[in-house]
């Protein structure tokens, strides 16, 4: 058995997460008023904005603002 700690995962916290989560939750957002207003257009116009989001979020890990990125800086709260 080894005494040492399992490496920390980052739990998502970083830019590139962060940024991706937000653009997201606005395009869930917008389609869900969009859905409610019975606005097809915009239903699938939400949709694009969740995919744009995941593809910023993919992009920014790719440039180094990821969990793992050179350009992250971890955080470390107390314990």
């Amino acid at each position: 058995m080894s005494n040492t700690e399992p490496a920390e995962l980052g739990e998502g916290h970083s830019p590139a997460a962060w940024t991706a989560v937000v653009i997201m939750l606005i395009g869930f957002a917008a389609g869900t008023l969009c859905f409610w207003f019975d606005l097809a257009w915009g239903v699938w116009a939400s949709a694009a904005v969740v995919v744009i989001g995941l593809i910023v979020g993919f992009a920014m890990g790719k440039a180094g603002y990821g969990v793992n990125g050179p350009k992250y800086v971890t955080k470390h709260h107390g314990g």
